[in-house]
């Protein structure tokens, strides 16, 4: 079954939260602008003010009909990194975007290689959240 955005956007809320997300920013995503915080070790920033983060968000949402709630940041040695999580348009789909793992969790990304574009995909990353962010660590 199609989830309404309206859907994705709570279903959104309920992941940020099991995240442990800081409070102003799961406000700020449940605000009109739906405002999506990218996160470099832990530390919180607003997806607006990088515009071209910003344009991606908005290609990958009107590409894949999905919603971004997230975004972690980061250089390794394949390339410059941002992982977008989504949670994607089709209901059957959502049991498995977000699991529990032994020190963290799993979730369903799209993974944007800035350095190498062709690279880009879904998949499935580790995250670990801490002190109202997150952080990528596989």
């Amino acid at each position: 079954m199609i989830a309404t955005k309206q859907e994705q956007k709570e279903k959104a809320i309920e992941l940020l939260q099991t995240l442990d997300i800081y409070k102003p920013y799961i406000n700020g995503f449940k605000s009109k602008e739906q405002k999506v915080c990218f996160y470099e070790n832990f530390g919180g920033f607003w997806a607006y003010q990088e515009p071209f983060i910003a344009d991606k968000i908005k290609e990958i949402e009107t590409k894949h009909n999905c919603t971004i709630y997230a975004i972690t940041h980061e250089f390794t040695e394949f390339g410059e990194l941002y992982d977008f999580l989504v949670v994607p348009q089709y209901k059957e789909d959502w049991e498995y975007i977000l699991q529990k793992a032994d020190k963290g969790y799993y979730a369903f990304a799209y993974v944007w290689n800035t350095t190498d574009d062709y690279s880009s995909e879904f998949g499935d990353i580790g995250v670990i959240s801490f002190g109202g962010g997150i952080k990528r660590v596989a």
